[in-house]
């Protein structure tokens, strides 16, 4: 009997990848990554001269297509399997990523009239200058008692959907008129692999307002918002919305050359990239939260009902995994934070040293941060160098540094970053434990864990849970051909249920981070110095921060 095989597309911020999954263990046979060839636009659009404003990210959507053409067929390649062993396709995606489309589902920024216009191209998850809107969203929604804002910890975030449209309203008319529908990119990529359109329960749950038994909120609140949105739901953003692990359609034969497979297989609805993770590190059950680890953390937990929870994303049923409710939180820069130290703050003899010594600056600096005890380094940060996603849902926010001295040491600053992101999580999982939500132990996947053990181990002593390592190098993938396998079905070689699925593809390393008795002791103290400026900084007592970034506005 032949062997089968799915494949799972995870699309990044900086580039998508593909890994061809064994249905039998879960084993990743092979895989491939493909660099987006205009990487993310933030500072001007391609092949031209117009600059975009602060905050913005955009991304072409014709990279996303690359993936599919270069990636797709070099695992098929490299892994010498035939490709009609190969029964799925499933991809993941950063969200909220969206576009706006023409009635026959093509990109407005691939149509010559508006390529010029920052609006017709794709805005990245982490475009943050919806902020006005979502500042009117939330005070709209809060004035008029609106049901689904507690849902989403009382504040929806300008990273999502309903933002993103109403800028475009706001600022290019035009393009709002010209737009049959708006997307996610993850349901975009989706509709060119079948030639249908669909949209899927994850991103229309948690970056959408839509709801499993509500729909999206009522035509009232939209109108409240702006009279211009008050259909929105029934015409830009309409369309059916799949649940996870179905069948969003089958591929078409002109994908089917482009990416080296057959005709005919099983697309799974789309999803969102850590969410996939979710399966793949075999969490099918509640009290376990997973941490997709990279440039940002995105936390997701599972429950068996729906709580209020300070901060969230979101709490969506079906949204992870079937069956459950699946609870989002996150910090939007970790990876990104550390990345900016040793880009921008590091001085020159640090990466003289590593050099020497033959290592990556990064793993210099956490070699000698890790010859700190905690609390030696006398020095305590905010993680708010890109804003904050949870638990206070605030862009506007920026970094902190305290304790510094003429003596301090880069791999000190380093150490207290690490930690900074790590007080950031704890308290998302104390956010959840009050609100009676159980976080029992955490999981890790992503290219963190993979890199910096004293990171690991650093967050085992903040949050005093112990963290098991997802064994897989492309976990969001992994899980990406776990719902493919589902779609697909047992007929075909697949999965009934994701819990099937899990059962024998999804795999975590054997070694764990448990913390240290003594760390978590002087952690404890230090946790309760960073949320006095947590709440200092970031519940109004203080706002300097915002003070600062409009000084800084006018100034230019």
């Amino acid at each position: 009997m032949s062997k089968k095989y799915t494949i799972g597309v995870d699309y990044g911020t900086q580039s998508g990848r593909a890994v061809l999954v064994d249905l039998a263990d879960g084993r990743e046979v092979t895989d491939h990554v493909t660099p987006y060839p205009h990487h993310v636009i933030d500072e001007q659009l391609p092949g031209s001269n117009i600059k975009l404003e602060h905050d913005w990210a955009l991304q072409h959507p014709d990279d996303y297509l690359e993936v599919l053409r270069k990636s797709v067929p070099a695992v098929i390649k490299e892994s010498g399997i035939d490709p009609a062993e190969v029964i799925g396709v499933g991809i993941d995606f950063t969200a909220c990523t969206m576009l706006p489309i023409d009635g026959q589902g093509e990109p407005l920024c691939f149509d010559a009239k508006y390529i010029d216009q920052p609006h017709s191209w794709v805005k990245l998850w982490k475009h943050h200058a919806a902020q006005p809107e979502a500042d009117k969203i939330n005070r709209i929604a809060e004035e008029r008692g609106e049901a689904f804002l507690p849902r989403y910890g009382g504040k929806i975030s300008s990273e999502w959907m309903i933002a993103k449209v109403w800028q475009i309203l706001d600022e290019a008319p035009d393009i709002y008129e010209q737009t049959d529908m708006f997307l996610e990119a993850t349901d975009w990529v989706i509709s060119r692999m079948t030639g249908k359109i669909v949209r899927n329960s994850c991103t229309a749950g948690y970056k959408a307002i839509w709801h499993k038994q509500d729909g999206y909120p009522d035509k009232e609140y939209f109108k409240a918002l702006d009279p211009r949105l008050e259909n929105l739901t029934e015409t830009k953003l309409r369309g059916e919305v799949i649940p996870l692990g179905t069948s969003a359609g089958s591929l078409t034969q002109e994908m089917a050359e482009m990416m080296g497979l057959k005709p005919g297989i099983a697309v799974a609805v789309g999803n969102v990239d850590a969410h996939a993770a979710v399966p793949a590190v075999g969490v099918v059950t509640p009290g376990k939260l997973v941490m997709a680890m990279g440039t940002s953390i995105c936390h997701m937990l599972l429950g068996t009902e729906e709580k209020q929870v300070e901060g969230m994303c979101g709490v969506v049923e079906d949204g992870i995994i079937p069956g459950l409710y699946g609870y989002e939180a996150g910090q939007s820069a970790v990876g990104d934070i550390f990345e900016w130290y040793v880009e921008e703050a590091l001085p020159a003899y640090v990466k003289e040293a590593a050099a020497e010594e033959g290592l990556g600056v990064h793993t210099w600096l956490e070699q000698e941060a890790a010859k700190y005890k905690p609390g030696q380094t006398g020095l305590l940060a905010l993680d708010w160098w890109n804003g904050n996603r949870s638990v206070l849902v605030d862009t506007d926010l920026t970094g902190l540094f305290l304790g510094m001295t003429l003596l301090t040491k880069p791999q000190e600053m380093y150490r207290a970053l690490l930690e900074a992101t790590a007080f950031g999580t704890r308290k998302i999982v104390d956010a959840f434990h009050s609100n009676g939500v159980a976080v029992d132990e955490l999981y890790a996947c992503g290219g963190l864990p993979q890199k910096n053990r004293l990171l690991m181990q650093i967050y085992a002593d903040v949050t005093n849970r112990e963290i098991f390592v997802a064994d897989s190098k492309q976990t969001p993938a992994l899980g990406a051909a776990m719902f493919a396998a589902v779609a697909a079905g047992a007929e075909a070689g697949g999965y009934d249920t994701i819990i099937d699925a899990a059962a024998q593809m999804a795999r975590v390393k054997e070694e764990t981070f448990k913390p240290i008795p003594e760390n978590v002791k002087v952690y404890d103290r230090l946790y309760q110095e960073y949320s006095k400026l947590h709440d200092y900084f970031g519940r109004g007592e203080n706002d300097v921060m915002k003070r600062l970034k409009n000084i800084k506005k006018s100034a230019e």
